[in-house]
C-alpha cells in the first residue's frame, strides 16, 4: 500500500513511500482510509522528524477488517477514528475504542475534519464547567480547536470573547455569536474563565484578564515561546485565579467522538473544512497550513470518499 512518511524538507514535508498493509492487534480494525485531516501539532513534528514518525491522527473510512477480539465496528462499517498515528495511508489499524460509526448524514469529510480538534475541545469545555451565563476568554481561536469551542461554548449559553490574528479569521466566529477582538489587550474582562492556547506574553496578560477567584485553563503554546510569570507584577492583577494545565490526549476516545459525529448529525456543530482536495497534494496542502493560507481545517481524499 502507500503511505506518506516525511522527508525532514521544509518545501516538501512527505512524500509517498511502498509499505506493508498494517497488520492489526486483537483489539485493532483495519481501516481503508477514505479522509484525513493534519492538525497543527504534526506540522511541528515534521520539522524534526525522529524516524519512528507515521503522521496522522484524524482519519474516515470503512472498516475492512473487524477486530479480532469481537470488540468494535464489523466490516463494511463507515467510522471516524483517532489513531495514535498511522493515518496518512491507505490502510490504518485503529483501536477500536478509538472509532466511532457515522451516520449516513455525516460524510467521510467533515467527520476527518473532527477528531484531535473536536475531542479538545469537549475536554476542554469540560475541565472549564458549566458555561450558561458565564464570560469566557478564548484566545488563538483562529485554528480549528477555536471553531469547535467556539460554537459549543456559544451553544452552552456562553458569553465568548474570542482572539484572532485577523478580522478575515474571527468572521466565522463572529457568525456563530462570539465577540472577537485581534489582541489579548482589546478583551474587555474580567473573564470568568480563561481558555489560553498562545503561549508567550499572551499567558499573563490573559490571566489578568480573569475575576477574582476566576479560572484560567491553559492548553497550548502556539506562539511556541515559554512563558514568564512575574509574582510582584501578578499582585496587581486578579487575586486566587487558579491556573489549570491541560491536555486532551488519554484514550478512549470512542464515546467523544460519538458525541461529536451526534451534534453533527443534529446541524449543532458544523466542521469548518477550508479546503478539499486529493492526497497527491498533500506536501502543498502541508505548506499551506504551515503559513496559514487556509482557513479551517485541510481535509485530503485517499479515493472513493462519501
Amino acid at each position: 500500500m502507500q503511505r506518506l512518511i516525511p522527508t525532514g524538507e521544509a518545501a516538501r514535508p512527505v512524500a509517498f513511500a511502498d509499505v506493508p498493509q498494517p497488520v492489526p492487534q486483537p483489539d485493532e480494525a483495519l481501516i481503508k482510509v477514505e479522509a484525513f485531516a493534519p492538525n497543527r501539532g504534526e506540522l511541528f513534528l515534521l520539522e524534526r522528524p525522529t524516524p519512528e514518525l507515521l503522521p496522522g491522527k484524524d482519519i474516515a473510512g470503512l472498516v475492512v477488517q473487524a477486530a479480532a477480539d469481537g470488540s468494535g465496528p464489523g466490516i463494511g462499517t463507515r467510522v471516524v477514528g483517532h489513531p495514535a498515528q498511522g493515518g496518512w495511508a491507505e490502510y490504518a489499524a485503529v483501536p477500536t475504542h478509538s472509532l466511532a460509526v457515522l451516520p449516513d448524514g455525516v460524510d467521510s469529510v467533515r467527520a476527518a475534519a473532527l477528531p484531535l480538534a473536536g475531542i479538545t475541545a469537549l475536554r476542554l469545555l469540560r475541565t472549564a464547567g458549566s458555561l450558561a451565563g458565564r464570560r469566557v476568554l478564548l484566545t488563538g481561536a483562529s485554528g480549528g480547536v477555536g471553531h469547535y469551542v467556539t460554537e459549543l461554548a456559544v451553544g452552552a449559553g456562553a458569553e465568548l470573547t474570542a482572539v484572532t490574528a485577523t478580522p478575515e479569521r474571527g468572521e466565522r466566529l463572529v457568525g456563530l455569536g462570539a465577540k472577537v477582538v485581534h489582541e489579548v489587550a482589546a478583551a474587555r474582562g474580567p473573564f470568568d474563565v480563561v481558555l489560553e492556547s498562545t503561549g508567550g506574553p499572551d499567558l499573563p496578560l490573559a490571566l489578568s484578564k480573569a475575576r477574582p477567584g476566576g479560572l484560567l485553563v491553559w492548553f497550548g503554546q502556539a506562539s511556541r515561546t515559554p512563558v514568564s510569570l512575574d509574582f510582584f507584577q501578578l499582585l496587581g492583577g486578579p487575586q486566587r485565579v487558579t491556573i489549570q494545565h491541560f491536555h486532551y490526549a488519554d484514550a478512549p476516545y470512542g464515546s467523544d467522538l460519538a458525541a461529536l459525529v451526534s451534534l453533527v448529525a443534529q446541524d449543532r456543530l458544523h466542521p469548518e473544512v477550508g479546503r478539499t482536495t486529493d492526497w497527491a497534494r498533500t506536501a502543498e496542502t502541508l505548506v499551506d497550513l504551515r503559513e496559514r493560507r487556509i482557513r479551517g481545517k485541510a481535509v485530503l481524499l485517499t479515493g472513493g470518499a462519501r
